[in-house]
């Protein structure tokens, strides 16, 4: 697959809750309070009338009418059922009511491990061997990575930079740290850098900014997101399957794709890689801090 920073949007970034996510940088103080809510708690929507939902919220009748019509949807009906008959892959919430009525406990293993099988599937089969061997490529010859992330997505990035370390010897980093700002790494990003952004959900609006600004300091991106979140453009763009049958999402297919993209920078890594593994494991040895 060649890097695309447009690559089409699958259905089901399309569902209700990925409409909210892209509505949301425009909308105004009183429909965005709505939409939060929506985020918060998706599968409210399917269970409440208009007027119900605008009460809970605290804002007018005229003001959901507005939102649900902003979102593409004739009526407010109209997006009930669009909730209620897709379960929104976007937000496992959706699943939360179901997962708590107490089935036993083979069955709830039993449904995770299919669920999760079906991530690493769907996801896997979107990501060429070309697109890993071009990303490997990308992180080899970079002059320093930075890796993007916020609140979940931060471990994340620690990870695949983790990862990565085991073959890559330039200046590498997860960002913002403690108490900085984005835009003082901004300042240090050129061309020949790479920055990968995890950007599942719920990220933060200045992730987006922030990679628009690094693509026109020419440094290549590589952005890392569900099917339901919005992306920033990027030169790869790679959206993992998170469904859950319950409230949390489920991550395994994310871990895989990390473990595809560092074991394919380690092979094509080659003498360096395996140099720069051994001066590790000889360090590690001369300071005596494994068991």
């Amino acid at each position: 697959m060649n890097p695309s920073p447009s690559a089409p949007e699958t259905a089901e970034a399309q569902s209700f809750i990925a409409r909210v996510r892209a509505a949301l940088p425009q909308l105004p103080p009183s429909e965005r309070r709505l939409a939060e809510f929506l985020l918060d708690f998706p599968g409210n929507l399917s269970s409440y009338a208009a007027a119900e939902m605008a009460k809970l919220t605290g804002v007018s009748n005229a003001t959901v009418t507005r939102f649900i019509q902003r979102l593409g949807y004739e009526g407010y009906e109209d997006a009930r059922r669009h909730a209620r008959a897709q379960g929104d892959n976007g937000s496992p919430l959706f699943l939360a009511a179901a997962s708590a009525q107490g089935r036993p406990t083979e069955d709830v293993i039993a449904t995770h491990l299919r669920q999760a099988s079906e991530n690493l599937a769907v996801t896997i089969g979107q990501i060429s061997a070309q697109q890993l061997e071009d990303i490997a490529t990308a992180l080899i010859g970079a002059r320093q990575l930075f890796f993007v992330g916020y609140r979940q997505n931060r471990n994340f990035a620690a990870y695949l930079r983790w990862q990565l370390l085991q073959a890559l010897e330039m200046p590498s980093q997860v960002i913002p740290g403690a108490g900085e700002t984005l835009g003082e790494y901004a300042a240090q990003i050129g061309a020949h850098d790479v920055v990968v952004i995890f950007a599942l959900r719920r990220s933060v609006r200045v992730v987006s900014e922030f990679a628009r600004q690094a693509r026109l300091l020419g440094a290549r991106l590589i952005c890392i997101t569900d099917h339901a979140s919005p992306a920033p453009e990027a030169d790869w763009l790679l959206r993992v399957q998170t469904s859950a049958p319950g409230p949390l999402d489920n991550h395994t297919a994310l871990f895989m794709l990390c473990h595809l993209i560092a074991t394919a920078t380690l092979q094509q890594s080659g003498q360096p890689g395996r140099r720069h593994m051994a001066a590790i494991e000889t360090s590690h040895d001369a300071l005596d801090e494994m068991l």
